[in-house]
């Protein structure tokens, strides 16, 4: 009887904490980053450097090289001009966990990127509202919704086990060229746990305000890769 009672009380308590006890001896984050994107489409980007490594070059033209060319613009340390929408999905790693902030922290702050324009093939269009905004330019960035207010003075996110959230954020920067990432705060079991979240690269988020004029310029070819083109006064792409 006393083991019966023994076993009935330490399932009541496992099943309300155990497994929170266990993620925390295993040393398990109380969020899991699922999925992070940058919405690239119909987006005109700029490259900190220009392409000049013949290698880098062939890679940068070819019309079936995904995957070597990512590499090579992540080497350039490309970057959306003004402004960017990012999307990451958090998933609770607790019985119950609360998100109480998530802070863009500029990692880097230099002049503009000038080397090379990629100039994106678009069909016109807007792009759609997210949740929540950014400016960079800003002393001390933070997200914001109805106007100028923080938006986690006004709102926090409550996750359970598994469950996951969508972020929509949106960045914008002009005055400079910034690679920064996402500190998120949340408290469960009544501490708090920090996570940082990191570009779809494993590096920084990169934005650029714009230049006046770029040291090269690169097209979007219809069937893959990028090709040269002559742009600027009075012939501006």
């Amino acid at each position: 009887m006393i083991l019966a009672a023994f076993g009935v009380v330490f399932t009541e308590w496992y099943n309300a904490h155990g497994s929170d006890t266990v993620e925390r001896v295993r040393g398990a984050a109380a969020i899991t980053v699922g999925y992070v994107a940058v919405d690239y489409s119909e987006r005109d980007t700029v490259l900190r450097e220009p392409v000049t490594d013949p290698e880098d070059r062939a890679v940068l033209l070819a019309a079936h090289a995904d995957e070597r060319r990512e590499a090579v613009l992540a080497r350039h340390r490309m970057a959306l001009i003004g402004s960017m929408d990012v999307t990451v999905v958090l998933t609770g790693n607790r019985s119950s966990l609360r998100i109480v902030d998530i802070e863009p922290r500029v990692l880097a702050r230099m002049p503009v990127s000038e080397g090379a324009r990629l100039i994106a093939i678009t069909a016109g269009g807007e792009a759609g509202t997210v949740g929540m905004a950014a400016n960079l330019d800003r002393p001390v960035p933070r997200f914001t919704a109805d106007g100028d207010v923080s938006y986690f003075r006004k709102k926090q996110i409550d996750l359970k086990r598994d469950e996951p959230v969508t972020l929509s954020l949106s960045f914008t920067g002009k005055k400079a060229y910034y690679e920064f990432d996402l500190l998120v705060t949340a408290l469960a079991d009544g501490r708090t746990e920090q996570l940082v979240v990191k570009g779809p690269d494993g590096g920084a988020f990169r934005l650029t305000g714009e230049a006046a004029r770029y040291r090269s310029y690169y097209r979007q070819a219809p069937q893959g890769g990028w090709q040269p083109v002559s742009c600027g006064r009075p012939r501006p792409c």
